[in-house]
């Protein structure tokens, strides 16, 4: 057990220390200048394609026999992506990095949208489709298709179906059922025997039922939390003008705004802002295209663009609401909670939306709103283990045995999960959720050329008439 903890420290140390963050940093840059900045040149014709799209033609919303929509595969990635990161990572980076962090967080955030755009282009050009009819695809599929390295792309099979059962399913498990104990006394075991049904009777129908569930659920609890937070801000807006500008100085200058015995520095910023980032949107880790790529959509970039708006509403939006909460709110002291040396992570968070309503109207929101967040991850996060399993074993008489053996070990781990425990197996699958991202980021950066040309080829059909 202790070669284990050592071992798995080692490498974490590793997967989330300076040098991975810089690559995945560096790999949207990379992406974004030889693509001259698509997420910005063509960001309101992103909005039009994809927002747009749902209050005009039917096009965001049809689907094929065996698939989905483009927005239920959004929205399968989105449920995944905005998960307790967007509530408790954002607590995390303010905490241990300062306001600044909050800056760096956008920067990975509008970096990452290229990212995520290229590798969503690529799930959709190199999919394929499995003996039922459904498109399936992802970095192990555009690995395999595109690079024809096929160990790599088992590589990153393997390690998805494992980070599944902890970064998408027992720690989400087990903030629900911390967050509903503290607020409503409800015992960890009936809630962790209630989620498991909830989350079998949705997974065992595979893709069509996760999108039909996913498609009405992202979009309420990102409304929930969207107004929740904005009813805190409209209390505090005098507040939010001098928050916004701690954000900004405290990105560059930390240690000379706020007094140099805070312990902010400015690679902590950096560190701690890029790092929820990643956490938070999931840009280069591999593991949105997955569902992206189960979409029915014909066009790579169409698709690549639900891509952009997906960082953009997960980050730049309610990360943000988040950040902005916790800066503006002030406790009984008089004082800015985030300014409490003793408060981190969930509490801090729970702090500020306890201070920002009357009552116990903070606490009971912000719960509710985790809980929703976390179920939603859970349920983004089957598929993509699931779709990890049936690639490793898609050569085999044993495809779909393994699947739901997938499927219900799955389940059973969501109990496990919220009873609690199980630390080292949290901490592994963490570990292994980055080791996605080292192959992913190989494929994406060497298969940029295919997403260029596919690129020029899409707008360049678009500006003579001729797309489908």
């Amino acid at each position: 057990m202790e070669l284990l903890v050592l071992i798995n420290s080692k490498v974490g140390a590793f997967v989330w220390g300076p040098i991975m963050l810089t690559l995945l940093l560096g790999t949207g840059l990379y992406l974004s200048i030889r693509g001259g900045f698509i997420q910005f040149r063509h960001f309101a014709f992103a909005l039009k394609k994809t927002l747009g799209s749902l209050f005009g033609s039917k096009k965001g919303r049809e689907r094929e026999a065996h698939n989905i929509s483009p927005f239920q595969a959004v929205s399968t990635a989105l449920a995944s992506t905005v998960g307790t990161g967007n509530i408790v990572g954002v607590a995390t980076a303010i905490t241990l990095g300062g306001p600044g962090a909050v800056f760096w967080m956008w920067v990975s955030a509008l970096l990452g949208m290229m990212t995520k755009y290229s590798e969503i282009v690529l799930a959709v050009k190199f999919r394929e489709k499995n003996k039922r009819g459904e498109y399936v695809g992802g970095p192990m599929y555009y690995i395999a298709n595109g690079l024809k390295i096929p160990w790599l792309g088992a590589a990153f099979a393997f390690f998805a179906a494992f980070a599944s059962f902890g970064i998408g399913n027992m720690t989400q498990a087990n903030s629900i059922a911390g967050a509903v104990e503290s607020s409503f006394g409800v015992s960890p075991t009936i809630t962790g025997v209630v989620l498991a049904v909830i989350v079998a009777i949705v997974i065992i129908g595979g893709i069509n039922s996760i999108a039909r569930v996913t498609e009405i659920i992202v979009p309420g609890m990102a409304l929930f939390y969207i107004t929740f937070s904005l009813i805190v801000l409209v209390l505090h807006a005098a507040y939010i003008p001098e928050a916004i500008k701690l954000i900004f100085t405290c990105a560059f200058a930390p240690q000379s705004v706020l007094g140099g015995g805070v312990g902010y520095t400015l690679l902590l910023a950096i560190r701690y802002g890029v790092a929820r980032g990643v956490f938070s949107n999931e840009a280069g880790l591999g593991s949105a295209p997955i569902a992206h790529a189960a979409s029915s959509t014909k066009e790579p970039v169409e698709q690549g663009l639900w891509g952009i708006f997906e960082v953009f509403i997960d980050t730049i939006v309610v990360c943000s609401m988040t950040a902005l909460v916790i800066l503006t709110t002030i406790d009984s002291a008089g004082r800015f909670v985030w300014q409490d040396p003793n408060l981190e992570g969930a509490a801090l968070t729970l702090t500020a939306f306890k201070h920002g309503l009357p009552g116990n109207f903070g606490a009971i929101g912000l719960t509710l709103g985790l809980t929703l967040f976390a179920v939603s991850t859970i349920f983004g996060w089957s598929y993509y283990g699931d779709k990890a399993v049936e690639y490793l074993f898609r050569k085999t008489r044993f495809t779909a045995q393994a699947s739901l053996v997938y499927r219900l070990i799955f389940v059973c781990a969501v109990f496990l999960g919220s009873i609690g425990g199980l630390h080292l197996v949290w901490d592994i699958a963490d570990t292994l959720n980055g080791l996605m991202a080292i192959p992913n980021l190989i494929g994406v950066l060497l298969l940029s050329g295919v997403v260029i040309k596919e690129t020029k080829s899409y707008f360049s059909r678009l500006k003579n008439g001729s797309l489908d």
